[in-house]
């Protein structure tokens, strides 16, 4: 039978593994392998995908793909064979007692004034956000990997300046499924840090120690970081740190990141074994008398025995090299430059360990891998009763993913949200703050009026910079709420079922369910909605998630929905808010299915995901986030929106002769908006002042509100000289769709090319035109 047949609760075990390429070695990373018993958990609403539980953990998989596995009736109880890994007990390490597990060094201990770097790598969900911010405090800064969009988080230790942290994409395995993973280990292949912190979920430390063995395999000073003992301490379980050790020869340090415990001496220990490169003592998991006969053992040290040379001339770590190329990774095949006599050898010593093993090359590492973690798992974890977190997310999951109350809840939840954004707190708070940025106005007016300032210096300080900057800076806590609520969101587990939910709904517009959490960020920001579609294996989801994501109205268009609201809807503004949200996804479904039955026709990628435990998001992290935001924001305010706001001044203050003008009618703005106007008389709105506001968005959207401040004033009784109710809804519906802004763009390019880029420009520029004019003539047959 094949694992799409079980039923609610029955077990399984796996016999074998289909499928082919990429996506079934991602099947055998997720511990998909064969012997191993599985649960059926439940369906999603919509009957697909599944939910399943392995190794500890909940996974889902589509029902199509689930056909893949061919399984076999396990009965109630029945565990997975295997025996206990024997070790010797070696006593944990103490301060000054270091270097009991490395049997390797490189030599001698680095300089003093050399900087310690480090790469920080873990699992997704394992609490890897959290140990970084308690590493670097608040010594941390925000780039990019070269020539890719992931965010790159670096940051020193403490107050250590000889020190630097990396903290690197969560990822499941060093296979390169994603784009994200292939980050990480071409950090570590070509940054070569001088060590690596492994932070493991001790709570489901069979799944997590999966990528561990791939980081040793790299031979780079490292320790593990077992993170959430107090839970496994709490729910009656515990780790027997020495005999861990001992097995993996690294040192292993019980911590919990978010109590703030044990990272004194993790970080101690990082030192240490950077410092002295202290190596992993055990290199080698697989076994010379197997159940496989030691075939694996073989296979593998003939490889390494093949491409030594290469390896080393390459600076690729041999034993993680062997490894990849039992696998089949062209992009380590490349990178060693074998020529074709030794090519065809590693191809007959992998067709002979086939042959002896009775499994495929794929199925025989993975399953290597988990054996020894079985094996280590029985020797050194005491297993803890059900967890309360484990229980807590079930009860919670019958509500948020039941079959009738998944959606429901998921509508009620994003409405709950946009209402308290909207029109309670961040409605209250961004009251505040134009409150306050009108009391700094007249205080400096009053100012530059008793000192008897120019006129034209007093205009720009007071019409141009106060009424343009302070008119975007007024919306910040509106936007600093929507974001604590997503992030919210995001932290506590919620987003993976909102995919899971999504994903049969989603595959009929011929995207994935995980295209569903970028589109759900581009509610805060496109940029880093764009950057999260990098987690998606499929180029062609990808790329289709990218041209949809901008169509989700992200908080930069608050400002412009909030001042046309006060003007034209003032009784009604979480109601117009929420319609432009909703607006935004159904456009955005509409696109989808054209692209989807055009130019990316085609399947979607396999839904394969982790669903992890409900937990309470740290605080901090999702302060820092928020603050993060909040930065950004007013550096915007003060940078780019700043200067179009100062230009947007001068250009209408001027004519041609640089005279002051008496009627901005007569300016250049008037003169450069003119001759983009008619494009938007179909729409009712062909005023100068309206497409001159509409160019300054595409700098950052804050800016059409700034450039209508400064070319109106401040109060909105003036936008009704522009405006009528209807044209008002067409001009938020244009600016809802229209192209997103430069930094969105640029993100755009650098994923998917220039070209790209521009065509999502235009396209966006047209499909806004086109709804925008369907808007205002069905507007105008109803009241007429």
């Amino acid at each position: 039978m094949t694992l799409d047949q079980l039923k609610k609760g029955e077990k399984a075990r796996i016999l074998s593994v289909g499928g082919s390429g990429s996506l079934r070695q991602h099947f055998l990373d997720m511990g998909l392998i064969p012997g191993k018993t599985i649960t059926y958990i439940k369906a999603a609403p919509m009957g697909d995908p599944i939910e399943y539980r392995i190794w500890g953990y909940e996974l889902t998989l589509r029902l199509s793909d689930a056909k893949e596995i061919q399984v076999e009736p396990a009965a109630d109880g029945e565990e997975d064979a295997g025996s206990a890994l024997v070790v010797d007990k070696v006593e944990h390490p103490g301060l000054g007692e270091m270097g009991k597990y490395h049997t390797s060094p490189k030599g001698a201990a680095l300089s003093e004034g050399e900087i310690l770097t480090f790469g920080l790598a873990g699992n997704q969900n394992c609490g890897k956000t959290t140990l970084f911010n308690r590493l670097t405090g608040s010594n941390q800064h925000v780039g990019n990997f070269p020539g890719v969009t992931v965010d790159r988080k670096d940051g020193q230790i403490g107050k250590m300046s000889n020190t630097l942290v990396t903290d690197l994409p969560g990822i499941y395995s060093m296979s390169p499924y994603t784009s994200e993973e292939i980050v990480t280990r071409e950090f570590f292949l070509n940054d070569k840090p001088k060590g690596i912190i492994n932070i493991v979920d001790a709570t489901n430390i069979e799944r997590n120690m999966y990528l561990t063995l791939q980081l040793i395999e790299l031979d780079i000073p490292m320790v593990l970081a077992l993170n959430m003992m107090d839970e496994v301490h709490a729910n009656g379980g515990t780790i027997k740190i020495n005999e861990l050790e001992a097995a993996l020869g690294i040192p292993v340090i019980p911590i919990s990141a978010s109590r703030n415990e044990g990272i004194e001496e993790l970080i101690d220990h990082a030192l240490h074994v950077a410092k002295f490169q202290e190596c992993p003592g055990r290199m080698d998991f697989c076994d010379a008398e197997g159940e496989d006969g030691g075939a694996l053992h073989r296979c593998l040290h003939s490889i390494m025995h093949l491409i030594e040379d290469h390896a080393k001339a390459k600076g690729i770590p041999v034993r993680f090299a062997a490894g990849k190329l039992v696998e089949g990774d062209r992009l380590i095949l490349e990178k060693l430059e074998l020529d074709q006599n030794e090519q065809e050898l590693l191809e007959h010593i992998i067709l002979q360990l086939e042959k002896e093993s009775g499994i495929d090359r794929n199925a025989a590492l993975a399953n290597m891998r988990f054996t020894f973690i079985d094996k280590v798992c029985k020797a050194t974890v005491v297993k803890p009763r059900e967890s309360r977190e484990h229980m807590r997310s079930q009860s919670i999951d019958r509500l948020l993913t039941g079959k009738f109350t998944a959606i429901p809840s998921f509508i009620g939840i994003m409405a709950l949200i946009f209402w308290l954004t909207f029109g309670v707190i961040g409605a209250w708070l961004s009251d505040l703050m134009e409150s306050g940025i009108g009391w700094l106005t007249d205080l400096a007016d009053q100012a530059l009026m008793a000192a008897d300032i120019n006129p034209v210096i007093h205009s720009l300080v007071i019409d141009g910079a106060f009424a343009g900057v302070g008119s975007v800076l007024s919306f910040l806590p509106t936007i600093v709420t929507l974001f604590f609520f997503l992030s919210f969101l995001e932290d506590s587990g919620y987003m993976a079922r909102v995919a899971f939910v999504m994903d049969k709904i989603l595959r009929k517009l011929g995207l994935s369910g995980r295209s569903f959490v970028p589109m759900i960020i581009g509610f805060g920001c496109t940029v880093p909605a764009i950057m999260a579609t990098r987690t998606l294996p499929s180029e062609r989801d990808r790329k289709m998630t990218i041209m949809l994501t901008p169509f989700m109205s992200c908080s930069a268009k608050l400002p412009i929905y909030g001042l046309l609201t006060a003007a034209f809807f003032p009784k009604h503004g979480a109601v117009v808010m929420t319609l432009m949200y909703f607006t935004g996804i159904i456009v955005a479904v509409l696109y989808a299915l054209i692209l989807g039955n055009t130019k990316f026709k085609g399947e979607p990628v396999p839904f394969v995901m982790e669903l992890p435990n409900y937990r309470f998001p740290g605080l901090k992290s999702v302060g820092r986030l928020i603050w993060d935001k909040a930065k950004d924001f007013i550096t915007r305010a003060f940078t780019v929106i700043f200067v179009a706001t100062l230009i947007i001044w001068f250009l209408q203050t001027f004519d041609s002769h640089l005279n002051v003008v008496s009627s901005s009618h007569d300016s250049l703005l008037a003169m450069v908006g003119g001759f983009i106007a008619p494009i938007f008389v179909p729409l009712g709105f062909g005023d100068w002042r309206v497409s001159t506001a509409l160019i300054t968005g595409f700098t950052a959207k804050e800016s059409v509100v700034s450039t209508m401040t400064v070319l109106l004033g401040s109060g909105v009784d003036a936008l009704t000289t522009m405006f009528t109710p209807l044209t008002a809804v067409v001009f938020l519906v244009f600016t809802l769709l229209y192209t997103p802004c430069v930094a969105a763009i640029g993100a755009v390019r650098k994923e998917l090319g220039g070209k790209w880029a521009f065509a999502i420009v235009v396209l966006q520029c047209m499909v806004a035109w086109v709804v925008a004019f369907a808007v205002n003539v069905v507007g105008g047959l109803l009241i007429g």
